[in-house]
């Protein structure tokens, strides 16, 4: 049986950053809301499932000082840490699957997760992953999540996933989370096919 791990560095093994289906040379949508948070630079940012994502690169070039990136494929991580260079000792990477991590209490200022949460199947799995956001964000926190919409594909990298609505999406995190706002994009693959995304930003009270 193929570990979620195991599925994970084979695909980042075999593909190179850009030959995946999500892959943005940069996350403008992700970018444009934390900027509109009005953080200051020493605020606290992970990016969950980061691996190869370009994000890290154009926070740091931002000024922001304290970054986390966190993916369950040692070979994602590596591909950034490549392409960052000496930039990348900068940042904290943690090798983890984020259902089951344990991360810092009231640790981060802004939690941010594109294309991880739509690939937890697992009604379990989901429960975790809401109750490691609600632990490791501090109050008044700001959490944003990107996954596939109602009209986006039902399978990605050979795995199922969940489509939400925007209401959908923040069901999953309950009460907890106050929705700010929510937006969709229309993302182009470097296949030349469409996915729709949709981005659900809160705040923790």
């Amino acid at each position: 049986m193929t570990t979620t791990k195991t599925h994970w560095e084979g695909v980042y093994h075999t593909k190179s950053p850009k030959e995946v289906s999500w892959f943005q040379e940069h996350s403008e949508v992700s970018l444009d809301l934390i900027k509109r948070m009005e953080i200051n630079k020493n605020a606290h940012i992970i990016d969950i499932g980061g691996g190869a994502s370009t994000l890290v690169d154009d926070l740091l070039l931002d000024g922001f000082h304290h970054l986390t990136v966190l993916d369950i494929s040692a070979a994602a991580l590596y591909t950034a840490q490549q392409r960052l260079g000496t930039r990348g000792s900068q940042v904290e990477w943690l090798e983890a699957d984020i259902t089951r991590v344990h991360l810092p209490p009231s640790r981060y200022d802004v939690w941010h997760d594109r294309a991880v949460f739509h690939f937890l199947t697992d009604a379990e799995d989901r429960a975790s992953y809401v109750s490691t956001v609600r632990a490791a964000v501090k109050p008044g926190g700001h959490v944003v999540v990107a996954t596939f919409g109602p009209e986006g594909p039902l399978r990605c990298s050979g795995l199922e996933v969940v489509r939400y609505s925007p209401d959908s999406l923040h069901g999953e995190f309950g009460a907890a989370f106050e929705l700010v706002e929510h937006t969709s994009e229309r993302h182009h693959t470097p296949f030349g096919t469409e996915q729709q995304f949709i981005y659900c930003y809160c705040r923790k009270p």
